[in-house]
């Protein structure tokens, strides 16, 4: 049974509708909450590959986000190790700093549903031919500037940036298939959770799209599983008990 790192980052936010998706795969996951201080792992070897979640800040809120560097050194962990790395909202922005990108503030939030376009760089990309076409659901705090080498897959209607693939076995990405309208409600009910001021507009959007979120959540997990090879058994170090019967 394949085991993935997932690394929570507010109590609203987790895998949500993608979880079912995994489970039914036999791909297990634990998550480590670093915002609650627990710490993450110290290495990968007895991991299969690596999510990032969404948050409540930019990449550059080092109140909100004290182990940002902790986080990006996991990135380059499983990087490393050939497994693959997916961030979703503020994950797909660590992701897009990890590969050199540089972050900013602004915009303080970006909140809505968009269009997405595949772009140069992602044509015969699985998971770009997946979404082109497609009305999905964006949610982060601030942006990231790709570093030089590093072409968008995915772009809205004004051009900006929805996913990059910087090696074969890592996407970042700035929409959320993994939302569902209840997600949306506890982060408006979260405390310091630093919401976007038209979520409640969204909210309503959301549960009108429900059936398109459903398919999109869909269809990305299909392409992950195609473009990552997320099924497939990877090396894992043994570990050893000391204890002596």
């Amino acid at each position: 049974m394949q085991n993935y790192v997932v690394v929570q980052n507010t109590y609203s936010e987790f895998l949500g509708l993608i979880e079912k998706q995994l489970e039914k795969r036999d791909i297990g996951f634990d998550y480590y909450r670093p915002f609650l201080g627990q710490g993450l792992p110290p290495s990968v070897g007895q991991f299969d590959g690596l999510f990032v979640l969404g948050g409540a800040s930019s990449t550059l809120d080092d109140e909100a986000l004290p182990y940002r560097n902790d986080v990006i050194n996991l990135i380059h962990l499983f990087q490393k190790a050939r497994r693959p790395v997916t961030g979703f909202g503020l994950g797909g922005l660590l992701v897009a700093e990890a590969a050199g990108g540089f972050g900013r503030e602004d915009p303080p939030y970006t909140a809505g549903f968009v269009t997405a376009h595949k772009t140069a760089a992602g044509e015969g990309d699985v998971l770009a031919e997946a979404m082109h076409g497609r009305r999905l659901l964006v949610l982060h705090h601030g942006g990231v500037d790709l570093p030089d080498g590093i072409e968008p897959l995915l772009v809205d209607d004004e051009g900006r940036w929805l996913a990059i693939r910087p090696d074969p076995l890592t996407y970042g990405l700035l929409f959320r298939p993994e939302m569902k309208p209840g997600m949306i409600e506890d982060i408006l009910m979260e405390d310091g959770h630093n919401p976007p001021p038209n979520l409640p507009e969204l909210l309503g959007e959301a549960r009108m799209e429900w059936h398109g979120m459903q398919e999109t959540t869909d269809a990305v997990v299909v392409a992950l599983v195609k473009a990552l090879g997320l099924m497939q058994a990877r090396h894992k170090t043994p570990v050893f008990s000391l204890k002596v019967e």
